[in-house]
């Protein structure tokens, strides 16, 4: 008796696989010192606008401004440091420069769905100050679902998963205990 895939599966195996190495590349882009920076970038630049009475659209816009230098001065460092350092290291500048660019899309990607809500306020969608407090809480999530993930993906334990979620959670929750003490 054979056991052959049922049809439209043929290659499935080679699907699966192509999949699981798509996920382990979008994770290592991901789930990085960087992205956990990132959103503390971003929290932080929130609770300086918002001590300074800023509205969401000059708070986006620095947002915006602050992460972009700060992720080209990442990039750049990363090239850098990349770039042949080793004696016998052939990497080319054009390979630590993507190695580098690789390595901080977690920094840009971080940002966006804090900068989301940011933009919302700026077009009058949710009032300035629920966009920044939204912002700010949803830092806290994202922190938390890169600290449970990071820990997931290693085979962690669930209290230490829930250990990693509340540690990592924790630095965005300092940004939202400065900006109310602040306020």
């Amino acid at each position: 008796m054979s056991h052959a895939a049922p049809a439209g599966h043929e290659g499935s195996a080679a699907e699966r696989e192509a999949k699981a190495t798509m996920l382990v590349r979008v994770r290592s882009g991901l789930i990085t010192e960087e992205s956990v920076y990132g959103i503390v970038l971003v929290s932080g630049m929130i609770v300086v606008a918002g001590g300074y009475g800023a509205t969401s659209w000059q708070t986006f816009l620095a947002v915006i401004g602050t992460v972009l230098v700060f992720w080209a001065a990442h990039v750049y460092a990363g090239t850098v440091a990349g770039h042949g350092v080793l004696e016998g290291d052939e990497t080319t500048l054009s390979g630590a420069f993507h190695r580098a660019v690789r390595r901080s899309l977690g920094f840009l990607f971080a940002a966006l769905l804090p900068c989301f809500v940011l933009l919302l306020g700026a077009l009058r969608v949710i009032d300035d100050s629920v966009a920044m407090w939204t912002a700010l809480w949803l830092g806290v999530v994202v922190l938390g679902v890169l600290g449970f993930s990071a820990f997931t993906v290693r085979g962690s334990s669930w209290p230490v998963r829930i250990a990693g979620t509340l540690g990592t959670a924790a630095f965005g929750l300092a940004m939202i205990a400065l900006k109310a003490i602040i306020h």
